[in-house]
């Protein structure tokens, strides 16, 4: 006789903003651990709920690594001071030279995920370049627990730097037309509002609930702008109002999403409780054609 079958725990806004915390803020494993105790009920129920909160190294990609339609390739360029590495694809055999895209990584470095999405991104008809802003300390690790301790241990000038060295490898390659965008997620988000603010090649910014560039910098910034939001993200949210009055003030370029009701990280296919799939959809489609429409 078959058990009964276990239901879904039920993840609740609570469990995902500890997450939120325990990744971006104070919150160590342990008292991450210990807040999920109390609001699962149980450990038992803690240890199932905590990988769906996880980003999943072992979620099937999107666009398989030996895509036929595709060429990817590590490559290493000439960063701030030292090497840069990273991840470059495009489509196969294409006789046009090719708009270009930096895809920046969450706080978790370069990982399987944004190697994914590179290669999305080059399936759009893009020569795409994920880069490893871990570079500088030997690249990103296994372990991303020590990723996000490595990302938070970076100088942050140097790393604007070899992001715009980054912009730079990607104007001059052979097979790029020399217009070049980035896309940037959580962490990667951020960048993108930097780089928007230091690197005067720049064609277009695309920033996925990153942190906002400071007001005062505002009036560098030449690019046009996508900014996407979640709904529910209270703590990159704080800043949407200030930096939209900032990008009016100076006259700049720009366009803001908020999709309602959804979490930090909803692009992210590998996060069980956190992606949401229409909004990742609307979003990437939105992407994808200001990204033509301003690299062309």
């Amino acid at each position: 006789m078959q058990g009964k079958l276990e239901k879904k725990p039920i993840i609740t806004q609570a469990m995902i903003d500890a997450y939120d915390e325990y990744t971006h803020l104070t919150l160590d494993r342990r008292a991450f651990m210990n807040r999920l105790t109390m609001l699962a009920g149980s450990g038992a129920a803690a240890a199932v709920i905590a990988p769906m909160l996880a980003a999943s190294s072992a979620q099937a990609a999107m666009v398989a690594e030996d895509d036929e339609r595709l060429t990817a390739e590590d490559v290493t360029y000439r960063g701030d001071g030292g090497d840069m590495t990273g991840y470059l694809a495009r489509p196969a055999g294409a006789s046009d030279k090719l708009p270009a895209v930096i895809v920046i990584h969450e706080n978790r470095g370069l990982n399987a995920h944004i190697r994914d999405v590179a290669r999305r991104m080059a399936l759009e008809g893009f020569l795409a370049l994920a880069p490893d802003f871990l570079s500088p300390d030997g690249g990103t690790p296994a372990d991303e627990d020590k990723a996000r301790e490595m990302i938070g241990g970076l100088d942050a000038a140097q790393t604007v730097r070899n992001g715009v060295a980054s912009e730079a490898f990607l104007a001059g390659h052979e097979a790029g037309n020399g217009n070049v965008g980035a896309i940037g997620f959580c962490w990667g988000g951020g960048m993108v509002n930097q780089l928007a603010v230091n690197a005067e090649g720049l064609d277009a910014g695309v920033a996925y609930y990153g942190r906002q560039a400071d007001a005062a910098d505002v009036p560098k910034i030449q690019a046009p702008l996508m900014l996407h939001y979640a709904g529910l993200d209270e703590r990159i949210n704080a800043g949407i109002d200030a930096y939209r009055s900032a990008l009016e003030a100076a006259g700049k370029t720009f366009t803001i999403h908020v999709y309602e009701g959804v979490n930090h990280a909803f692009n992210n296919d590998t996060s069980e409780a956190r992606y949401d799939k229409d909004a990742a959809d609307l979003a990437w489609q939105r992407t994808v054609d200001f990204l033509k429409e301003t690299l062309a």
